[in-house]
C-alpha cells in the first residue's frame, strides 16, 4: 500500500468513497433523506476546492493504482485549545468494501506523524456519539473522550463528542560516549 498526498486528479474518486461511506456508514443513524441527498459531483467540486485551498492535509492511501480511502486534517479548529499545537483529525473514510483491512490505521497512523512532525502536543476528532464502530476504532488509537460535545443537525439533532489524545514527545536516547555527572 502507498500513501500520497491527494491531488486534483483524485476528486471525484474522493468524491466517491466519501459519499459511498458515510451512506453505508450512517444508515439509520443521519436521516436517509440526508444521505440520498449526498451528491457525487457537488462532493468532487468540494474536493477541487479544498485540494487548491491547501488548507488541510487530504492523503490517500492506494493499492494497485486504486484509491481505498483518505484521511483529511490539520489544525485544531477548536477555540478552547493552543492552535499551535493542536492538530486534529477531520475524516477517515475507506471504500465500504476495505472496512476492516487494516488501511484505516494505517491512515491514522500517518496523520499521527505527520501532526505529531509539525509540532503538535495533541490531537482532537470528533465522532457521532452513536456510532461505536468508528469510536471503538479511536480508542483503540489511543484517543479518549475529553467531556467535548455539540449537536450538529442533519434534519434531526446528532450529538458528536471530542476526543482527544496526547502525543508523546520522542524519548531522548542516551550515548555511551556522553559525559556522566557524577556528584
Amino acid at each position: 500500500m502507498k500513501i500520497r498526498r491527494a491531488t486534483i486528479d483524485d476528486a471525484s474518486c474522493l468524491a466517491k468513497i466519501h459519499v459511498d461511506s458515510w451512506r453505508a456508514a450512517y444508515k439509520g443513524l443521519v436521516p436517509d433523506t440526508h444521505l440520498s441527498s449526498l451528491d457525487y459531483n457537488r462532493r468532487t467540486e468540494d474536493f477541487r476546492k479544498w485540494i487548491e485551498a491547501d488548507d488541510a492535509e487530504i492523503c490517500l492511501v492506494e493499492q494497485k493504482g486504486k484509491i481505498l480511502g483518505f484521511v483529511t486534517f490539520g489544525i485544531y479548529r477548536g477555540n478552547n485549545a493552543d492552535q499551535n499545537k493542536s492538530g486534529e483529525i477531520w475524516g477517515i473514510y475507506l471504500d465500504p468494501d476495505e472496512w476492516r483491512k487494516g488501511c484505516g490505521t494505517i491512515l491514522y497512523k500517518h496523520a499521527e506523524k505527520m501532526l505529531k512532525d509539525q509540532g503538535h502536543a495533541q490531537i482532537f476528532l470528533w465522532v457521532f456519539a452513536q456510532n461505536p464502530r468508528a469510536r471503538h476504532f479511536y480508542e483503540a488509537m489511543g484517543f479518549k473522550t475529553d467531556g467535548g460535545s455539540k449537536t450538529l443537525n442533519f434534519g434531526i439533532p446528532l450529538k458528536v463528542i471530542r476526543y482527544r489524545k496526547e502525543l508523546k514527545k520522542p524519548e531522548q536516547s542516551l550515548s555511551t560516549d556522553a559525559p556522566t555527572a557524577r556528584g
